[in-house]
């Protein structure tokens, strides 16, 4: 029994391997669509920023509802409503059309089935001592979808075109839906009971927090940080004059880099204050891109870039998931971890919209990068003030 946790482990991280490889490799069709439908990069960077929003903003209600009912008709639902926003895209030609497909069904859809609900589900079968190396486990699985599926987009763009690729992840994406079957079980007896007031005491109490809502602020930089490169990475590497497959093996790389980087952060919550970790993370990113800024822009610099970027790409989730269940237990994780996710898919929104905005005011994403190093040195300080209890507060 002492490894009954991880086949479920193992199946959360599979699920979330395709729904964010699929999702984030979004930011590869910006160009092709913006070609042949000209509805202009300011409407497609809107539209993604919305699904950024919608994204964060559907974890905490599917956490919810998984946390009363269970996970598995959930992550059905998210998969269902994710190929079938995928598929659709292809017939929109207006921005409002665009907005509901990618902002709002493939979005909704990749929501339903990532880390809130995920990590929220396997948290009930792992003990404290494991959780950090679950949840690095079950994030790694979504740097191997980033990985896999970003060369897989472009090679496909350039063999069938931007429609018959969307239309192949579409079918992709439903193919993993038979996991969704494996995640229905219930926690077994023994697994942690609800606290006194139910959830809506635990919302109450989590945002009277102030490390809680440090721990909020923090995300949201993050958010800013990785919608920001995933929508308009391949726009970066066009101004500097390379080929688009410089853009994709970047953002292949840094999937690759985090599945290692993951791992470690699962380890080292296991063994270190996950605010430290948070701090370093969110540090180096500042350092990265100043060093970035200061570079020559050559397809090395894109590569070495990603790479270091990537071992702490979505590497902040396990610490971050680590401090809310050290704050107020597994029993509503789901719930209130979602709603960090949320503030961090805010942050999401403005990285993605205000980087279309300053390309297309100054052809140029240069404040953008001066915008995202300000920012990750800010989210490293305020973590430092953080409260985090040295063990996992009881469930009950």
């Amino acid at each position: 029994m002492a490894r009954s946790w991880w086949p479920i482990t193992l199946f959360a991280a599979a699920l979330l391997m395709v729904t964010m490889g699929s999702r984030q490799s979004m930011g590869l069709f910006l160009s092709p669509i913006n070609t042949d439908t000209g509805l202009g990069v300011v409407t497609l960077s809107f539209a993604l920023a919305v699904g950024q929003f919608v994204w964060g903003a559907v974890q905490p209600i599917t956490g919810a509802i998984a946390d009363r009912y269970g996970p598995g008709r959930v992550l059905a639902g998210g998969i269902v409503l994710l190929a079938a926003g995928t598929a659709l895209t292809p017939f929109m030609t207006s921005a409002f059309g665009m907005t509901v497909v990618l902002g709002v069904l493939v979005a909704a859809g990749a929501g339903a089935c990532s880390f809130s609900v995920l990590i929220g589900a396997v948290s009930q079968y792992v003990p404290a001592s494991s959780r950090g190396t679950a949840s690095g486990v079950i994030n790694a699985g979504s740097s191997l979808g980033q990985f896999v599926f970003a060369p897989v987009a472009q090679a496909l763009i350039a063999a069938v075109g931007w429609m018959g690729a969307m239309w192949s992840l579409a079918a992709i994406t439903l193919a993993s839906l038979p996991i969704t079957r494996l995640m229905r079980r219930r926690p077994q007896p023994g697994a942690p009971a609800a606290p006194a007031g139910g959830l809506r005491q635990a919302v109450r109490e989590a945002f009277g927090n102030r490390s809680y809502l440090l721990l909020h602020a923090g995300f949201f930089t993050c958010g800013f940080h990785i919608a920001f490169l995933i929508t308009h990475l391949p726009g970066e590497v066009g101004l500097c004059g390379l080929p688009a497959s410089v853009a994709s093996w970047s953002l292949a790389l840094i999937g690759l880099a985090n599945i290692a980087g993951s791992l470690l952060a699962g380890q080292a919550v296991n063994r270190y204050r996950s605010k430290y970790i948070l701090f370093w993370m969110y540090f180096s990113r500042a350092v990265l891109v100043v060093l970035y800024l200061a570079a020559p822009k050559t397809a090395l610099t894109f590569y070495l870039l990603a790479i270091g970027l990537g071992l702490t790409w979505l590497g902040t989730v396990p610490p971050t998931a680590g401090v809310v269940a050290k704050l107020f237990g597994v029993r509503y994780l789901a719930t209130l971890f979602g709603m960090t996710l949320l503030s961090h898919q805010i942050g999401g929104f403005f990285g993605a919209w205000l980087g279309g905005l300053a390309v297309a005011g100054t052809g140029s994403y240069l404040w953008m990068w001066y915008a995202d190093a300000v920012l990750a040195l800010g989210a490293a300080l305020v973590n430092l003030p953080i409260r985090e209890p040295v063990v996992e507060r009881a469930a009950a």
